[in-house]
């Protein structure tokens, strides 16, 4: 009867624990992880000031250090000199511009008057021909007295040069009138060009700004100051990896299951999390997701199953596990920390 107990009450333990294991999926490869912000310096140059220590808490946009900036203040000033220099040379081709419209409209206005003397001397002309003509016939006929003859025969040659000259006149302000539209056109395109130059040097003078910016660097997030490792006075370079922000507010778990136990598993189930650090707790999160694929398939060498001998062993996906909001604010959960969580599968 006792061995019947025994065993009766060990199968009744075996059935239970298989059924709890059925709607309990636990693995103890999972740990902690969040955001780390990777400081590093846009440009290089020797470290003024460091405003941090390590492990210490900083706001978001906190000054946390300085590089010296004087050797890209002088390279802003020189930008900003050249700058200065061709607007200079652009206002000077703009005056050069309307100086030259005023000159244009002058040659117009020079044009006009001289084609309404055209008209009017051509009439002149054709009056003092006429005259010309009827004082021949007079005179011939002996009925118009000598100075008068000689007088509308003066008139007629004075109109005739007078006519000549205006059709000179008019003749050479158009041509000035041409040359001058040459000289506007060639005077816009120069300050089109200046304008282009004066672009290039304002994008210069704002990449150099830019650059003297990035001697000051803030924190991209509210967290905690690991892994410095750079101090006053030090030579860096432009990438060079600083230091690290690490935000604890927004942590979640990463954890490692086989691919057996993901069967019935999907996102939104409820999970009991055990951690190393705090034993006798046990924190309350949600499945968020699963990853897409196993974790040696993302890995720097992934696995050439095609090739070589292949030996079967059970993969690993990462499933991303988010605590309950409300969770205990008390315990700080550190990036890297071992946890053990367990996904409870409802029936």
């Amino acid at each position: 009867m006792l061995l019947s107990i025994i065993v009766i009450a060990g199968l009744t333990g075996v059935f239970v624990y298989m059924a709890y294991k059925k709607t309990h999926i636990t693995t103890d490869d999972a740990f902690v992880t969040g955001r780390v912000h990777i400081i590093a310096s846009k440009v290089p140059g020797t470290v003024k000031v460091v405003y941090v220590c390590d492990n210490e808490f900083v706001k978001k946009d906190a000054l946390i250090m300085e590089i010296d900036d004087r050797d890209y203040v002088v390279r802003l000033k020189q930008a900003e000199s050249a700058l200065n220099a061709e607007k200079s040379r652009l206002a000077e081709i703009s005056t050069k511009i309307e100086v030259a419209k005023m000159q244009l409209s002058e040659l117009r206005f020079s044009v006009e008057s001289a084609r309404a003397n055209l008209k009017l001397q051509e009439a002149n002309f054709k009056q003092a021909e006429i005259d010309s003509r009827r004082a021949r016939k007079l005179f011939k006929k002996e009925i118009m007295p000598e100075e008068q003859f000689e007088k509308a025969m003066t008139n007629y040659d004075i109109s005739s040069a007078r006519l000549e000259a205006v059709r000179k006149q008019l003749k050479q302000s158009g041509a000035s009138l041409e040359t001058q539209k040459a000289i506007i056109k060639q005077t816009e395109s120069a300050f089109q060009s200046q304008e282009s130059m004066v672009k290039q040097k304002e994008a210069i003078r704002k990449a150099e700004d830019l650059k003297r910016s990035y001697t000051r660097i803030y924190s991209p997030s509210d967290g905690y100051i690991t892994k410095k490792s750079v101090e006053t006075g030090n030579q860096i370079q432009a990438g060079q990896p600083l230091m690290a922000v690490v935000s604890l507010d927004d942590v979640w778990i990463t954890a490692n299951y086989k691919e057996t136990q993901l069967e019935k598993v999907k996102p939104g189930q409820k999970v009991k999390i055990k951690v190393d650090t705090y034993p006798g707790r046990v924190f309350e999160g949600t499945v968020q997701s699963i990853m897409a694929g196993t974790g040696s398939v993302f890995s720097l060498f992934p696995p050439e199953n095609a090739t070589g001998n292949f030996v079967k062993v059970v993969q690993r996906i990462p499933v991303k596990i988010v605590l309950a909001e409300g969770t205990d604010t008390t315990h700080i959960f550190r990036i890297g920390m071992s946890v053990e969580p367990t996904i409870i599968i409802e029936k």
